[in-house]
């Protein structure tokens, strides 16, 4: 059953994929399909990476001149798994969205959920996405150190696999230079703050450029 929470989130979907319809500038619409990393808990939405990369973009293009224009479909839901990745994006599709960042997993992890699991969900989800002629790029995750060098070499080895059997994008590591860093996250030591996100951005940004 789907709780309350989860039934208001896919409400606001609706609302997003209406919106995004709707436009009028015929942007090229960016997915980005994560979870809480994504949502951006513990900072406003427009301070999280996925809006500050899709600001950094279009100023790039408007400094360019280039008459290119990109649009976030924002897919993040705080606390969700990987189980629900193909799903979401199968919903998600109505919106039509050309790019599909996908940054699932980290719950997967810290909830100790078996790691041939992730892989199935994730393998799925990008093979939906490129039938539908999306270009997907993938966000590696990782362990904390505390979960054992062995069980993170395994839960890491995932994404590398998915990307290469699958032939797409791979960002190592979505949290590289954020992750652990206790003056870039909120107070529960997870979640980055508002200078996570901008790093965050940073990182994503070139990957993102390079395939649009």
């Amino acid at each position: 059953m789907m709780n309350t929470r989860l039934k208001s989130i896919f409400i606001f979907g609706l609302l997003l994929i209406a919106a995004s319809n709707a436009s009028a500038d015929g942007g090229t619409k960016i997915l980005f399909l994560g979870d809480s990393l994504t949502e951006g808990y513990g900072v406003s939405k427009e301070k999280s990476y996925p809006a500050l990369v899709i600001e950094k973009l279009n100023h790039h293009y408007e400094q360019r001149r280039m008459g290119k224009r990109v649009e976030a479909i924002y897919g993040g839901i705080s606390g969700s798994t990987s189980s629900s990745a193909l799903s979401r994006l199968r919903w998600f599709l109505k919106a039509k969205p050309k790019v599909m960042l996908l940054a699932m997993g980290a719950n997967d992890g810290l909830r100790g959920l078996p790691v041939p699991e992730l892989e199935k969900n994730l393998d799925a989800t990008v093979s939906l996405a490129k039938k539908e002629g999306i270009i997907v790029i993938l966000a590696g995750m990782k362990l904390p150190p505390n979960y054992g060098e062995k069980n993170a070499a395994e839960f890491e080895a995932v994404y590398t696999r998915v990307a290469k059997k699958q032939g797409v994008t791979l960002i190592p590591f979505l949290l590289a230079n954020v992750g652990g860093e206790k003056e870039l996250n909120i107070d529960d030591g997870i979640h980055p703050n508002e200078k996570g996100h901008v790093i965050i951005s940073e990182l994503v940004f070139p990957y993102l450029e390079k395939v649009l």
